[in-house]
């Protein structure tokens, strides 16, 4: 149903060094790069991320209440994205943790633009 997401990003290169380390155990990798936007995902016929700097040329910024939430695949594979994401330059916007018992297992960063990210697993 989702074809892709955008953040806008301050430093391409930056941003794209970012998400490709960060999601490239997921097959996460620039499928096309148009230089002010680059598509990050596994193949084109599948959900990408898209980074890009804003086309009216403005300073990017994040949204209040937006985030892109990234499955994993297990709750191991949540506290592992979080560790890797911090270690990649991200901040840290909720520890990795079960939120709603048996329900819902999350973590949340920042990355270096300031974006909010979740790692997930349902159950």
């Amino acid at each position: 149903m989702i074809g892709y997401v955008t953040l806008g990003v301050s430093d391409m290169n930056k941003a794209k060094q970012f998400y490709s380390d960060l999601l490239g155990e997921l097959g996460g990798k620039v499928l096309l790069d148009m230089e002010r936007i680059a598509f990050i995902g596994k193949d084109m016929k599948s959900p990408m991320l898209a980074v890009c700097t804003p086309f009216n040329g403005e300073p990017n910024h994040p949204g209040n209440g937006n985030m892109v939430a990234i499955h994993p695949g297990s709750k191991e594979a949540v506290d592992k994205f979080y560790k890797k994401a911090i270690e990649l330059g991200a901040t840290c916007d909720g520890e990795p943790g079960q939120r709603i018992p048996n329900q819902f297992y999350g973590a949340y960063v920042r990355d270096p633009d300031g974006n909010k990210l979740a790692f997930f697993q349902f159950g």
